[in-house]
């Protein structure tokens, strides 16, 4: 039975992104059918995915069982290095597009910068032609440092969204200042911390028993409020109900500043300047 949706998010270039989605890794293509047509039936609306995950035919799969017209879902997905040129971007386009089952791109985003092999210029002027030809309906990029993301302003090119990982504890205040000002989303992957201690900090449990919600849900309450994207991944059922029911609460402001006080900073996070694929 499908519940509500999350609210709408407008982009740069016309396209309006729910603000919480189902994140997908590491799942397998059998278990993200699974996961993708249950979520969408619990009132999901936003899928991301990448070339990476290695689970596209999954989504396409879950989508298709779902029963839902295509353009009532937002598929995101990102390649890797190897396509980092112009022409690049549209073959891995095609290859993710093929794997989908899909015509269309809502959202493709280039997974990593990969500074030192330099080419995510042209690979982001790649996407901006499939954009122009209606074959992505948004282009942006993921994990990009506020340096890379100057390139692309120098450029004159301006990502609709900058996915990169975002929790209260890695509030990337650099980063979210730098997307506001231009204009850009932000979207959080892992946005419950990656398996950790996240969920078990006493300013989080708190609220949760203030407001009778789980850990979880105010921890995505603390992404929304402030208009992040936020792309949980869970394939039980209860989870994914429970993600989904956060827009029907509120947290006060001092709030909201509890909890990005829990900052530790960048050190324990994955460095975009050394790592990517």
């Amino acid at each position: 039975m499908t519940g509500q949706t999350a609210p709408l998010l407008d982009l740069r270039n016309g396209a309006s992104i729910p603000l919480l989605g189902l994140g997908t890794w590491p799942l397998d293509d059998a278990e993200t059918a699974d996961a993708v047509e249950r979520a969408l039936g619990l009132g999901y609306r936003l899928i991301d995915t990448a070339e990476n995950y290695g689970n596209e035919a999954g989504v396409g799969e879950g989508v298709r069982r779902s029963g839902l017209a295509r353009e009532d879902v937002f598929i995101t997905t990102k390649f890797n290095k190897e396509w980092h040129s112009y022409d690049g971007a549209r073959r891995a386009f095609e290859a993710s597009a093929g794997r989908l089952g899909v015509e269309y791109v809502d959202l493709l985003l280039i997974h990593w910068p990969n500074p030192e092999q330099d080419r995510y210029v042209e690979a982001f002027k790649g996407m901006a032609a499939l954009l122009e030809e209606g074959l992505v309906r948004a282009i942006g990029t993921s994990n990009f440092k506020p340096a890379h993301l100057q390139r692309l302003f120098d450029a004159g090119l301006v990502p609709d969204v900058n996915q990169i990982q975002l929790d209260p504890r890695h509030t990337r205040g650099d980063l979210v200042e730098l997307h506001r000002r231009h204009g850009i989303a932000t979207e959080a992957w892992s946005p419950l911390g990656r398996g950790g201690s996240l969920l078990r900090e006493p300013a989080i449990t708190a609220l949760a028993g203030k407001y009778n919600r789980t850990p979880a849900q105010i921890v995505l309450r603390w992404h929304t409020q402030q208009g992040f994207v936020a792309i949980p991944k869970s394939a039980r059922p209860e989870r994914l109900a429970e993600n989904l029911a956060v827009f029907d609460f509120t947290l006060d402001d001092a709030e909201v500043r509890e909890l990005s006080a829990l900052d530790t900073g960048v050190a324990d996070i994955y460095d975009a300047d050394e790592f990517g694929h």
